[in-house]
């Protein structure tokens, strides 16, 4: 008899990484721990860190915070899932890791600035939960930007090994996430009617939480 997938993480894990994930037995914590976590800038190159390099690192940006609380979750007999956000080409994606309490959903969510972070547990559905992001996602000049959003891609159909302990980037699971399936977040008759962010809501998205280093550049 195959052993319980939260077994499974548990044989895997050092004694080290383990005592990490002991304490992080609810989707708040998780959240508490990934704020406590400076940004991984990619100063050297596109990373997509497995939750083990994220505990070598210390580092860690939307979708490595994503799989690492994704990791946590079904540590504790939780879903391991990730909710993929798809925008325009000039915007960047976002992940976040989705989770259930009480019958609603919420999401976790790892990143720099003051939009697009944790969901409290308050969401019917997927759909609500992802549109419930849609007026944060803007440009600089206030155009709306998210464009879909996935079904959860649950991270459970990979065994543990391939992803919780991987010492390589996870760049099979980021092109298979990008490639499911996402549904549209605007009615194609109502795009002409959106609205453009106000000046307040586009000088909200230059709060940032970590410092970026000399030489960063948005998306690159």
């Amino acid at each position: 008899m195959s052993l319980p997938y939260k077994a499974r993480i548990d044989e895997l894990l050092t004694p080290s990484e383990r005592s990490v994930f002991k304490k992080l037995s609810s989707p708040q914590k998780i959240q508490d721990y990934l704020d406590t976590l400076p940004v991984n800038f990619e100063m050297t190159g596109e990373t997509y860190q497995s939750p083990r390099r994220v505990l070598e690192t210390g580092t860690a940006h939307c979708f490595e915070g994503a799989v690492f609380a994704a990791a946590a979750l079904a540590y504790h007999g939780g879903k391991p899932l990730l909710l993929d956000f798809q925008t325009l080409p000039i915007d960047d994606d976002h992940v976040v890791a989705p989770f259930k309490q009480n019958g609603h959903w919420g999401a976790i969510s790892k990143t720099n600035h003051a939009i697009v972070r944790w969901r409290d547990p308050v969401y019917k559905t997927i759909r609500e939960l992802a549109m419930s992001y849609f007026h944060e996602y803007l440009l600089w000049s206030g155009r709306k930007s998210l464009v879909a959003y996935s079904a959860p891609f649950d991270l459970s159909t990979y065994a543990p090994e391939k992803w919780i302990a991987a010492g390589e980037d996870l760049d099979d699971i980021a092109l298979a996430l990008d490639k499911s399936h996402h549904f549209p977040t605007v009615p194609a008759k109502n795009k002409k009617l959106l609205r453009r962010g106000s000046k307040t809501e586009i000088a909200a998205m230059k709060i940032v939480e970590w410092k970026e280093p000399r030489g960063y550049q948005a998306g690159g």
